[in-house]
């Protein structure tokens, strides 16, 4: 009898610490970037950024427990597809395509994207890309874009934002395609490279926060801090405090 309680503990001791699928009870592993500011970053050993510091104001709301760590923009999909993360946090674009590998929050902004280069390189817009190498980071829209938008272009696919950026200050590639709020980061804060946003691309595709298919519950508790985080102003905060420059959609004023 003695073996039997011992083994039916270790049993119960052992679904206690895979947490189950209680989200609340155990801490949540976030996948996001170490290297594209002002939307995801490492900074003193902190993972920051307006994409994150949005989560964590979510997580609060909701009593989540979060955990961040760095990976690549093109494995993301599939770590948080195979369970290896939790959540997806990368100013996430949600294509047809990717809703077909992950679930996604609903959206929390929307995708613009800036066009970048030396002030000399003689790149104004799309049309101008053309026969010039232009970098962008593999498997984002940025990618995408370019490929339809200028066919001519020789894109150079990158694995992270900061190998496109030393590629694009070095001159081993024409000009790049950045999430626009990281592209004007890039430009204020590398004067010596003489970096320029030649143009904004506004679109209407919704950032998302990405789950594993089917993890209705943590879509759910999400779902409901973003509806919190936005009603208390919280959203237009870390708007603020990390994009100030771009406007504020209508969808994420306090009341709306």
């Amino acid at each position: 009898m003695k073996k039997l309680i011992v083994t039916v503990l270790a049993a119960a001791l052992t679904l206690t610490a895979c947490g189950g699928s209680d989200s609340a009870s155990s801490t949540l592993r976030v996948g996001t970037l170490s290297d594209a500011p002002p939307n995801i970053y490492l900074k003193d050993g902190n993972y920051t950024g307006f994409d994150n510091e949005l989560l964590k104001a979510i997580a609060a709301k909701e009593g989540l427990k979060l955990e961040f760590a760095a990976t690549e923009f093109s494995a993301l999909l599939g770590q948080v597809a195979n369970g290896t993360f939790d959540i997806g946090s990368s100013a996430i674009s949600q294509t047809d395509a990717r809703k077909k590998t992950v679930d996604f929050s609903a959206p929390y902004n929307y995708q613009a994207l800036g066009i970048e280069a030396k002030e000399t390189a003689g790149i104004t817009d799309e049309k101008s890309l053309a026969g010039k190498r232009v970098g962008v980071v593999q498997g984002t829209v940025s990618d995408s874009w370019l490929g339809t938008n200028a066919p001519t272009a020789q894109a150079v696919r990158f694995p992270n934002d900061a190998a496109a950026l030393n590629a694009l200050k070095t001159g081993a590639i024409d000009g790049a395609v950045f999430d626009q709020a990281t592209a004007e980061d890039y430009a204020k804060n590398n004067a010596d490279a003489k970096l320029k946003v030649t143009k904004t691309i506004t679109t209407t595709i919704p950032h998302g926060f990405a789950v594993k298919k089917g993890n209705t519950e943590l879509i759910t508790k999400i779902n409901d801090g973003l509806k919190k985080v936005v009603a208390d102003g919280t959203w237009v905060r870390v708007h603020d405090r990390f994009e100030p420059a771009a406007p504020v959609p209508a969808d994420f004023k306090p009341g709306q």
